[in-house]
């Protein structure tokens, strides 16, 4: 088994944290584990966020992927903004 290190938690992360382990009798270490063994076995969303919309509300709402067009990405040179007029 390895040993992980986490530096620079923030006060309010780690109350949450201890509380969160309190309400299940856990550990602070086990808690920690707990999270993030359940976080990762998770599987990475794969769909666009569109896709993802459209599969929670859609069908039943009458939104289909159509109603839903995702604009083109526009790059080019910024422009700057005046904000004297």
């Amino acid at each position: 088994m390895g040993t992980v290190t986490i530096r620079q938690l923030d006060d309010e992360t780690k109350a949450r944290l201890r509380i969160r382990a309190a309400q299940n009798g856990h550990s602070m270490e086990q808690e920690a584990r707990d999270i993030l063994r359940t976080s990762l076995m998770a599987p990475p969303p794969s769909e666009h966020w569109v896709d993802a919309i459209i599969n929670l509300f859609g069908k039943e709402n009458g939104i289909e992927p159509e109603d839903l067009p995702i604009p083109p990405r526009e790059y080019g040179p910024m422009t700057r903004v005046n904000f004297d007029e």
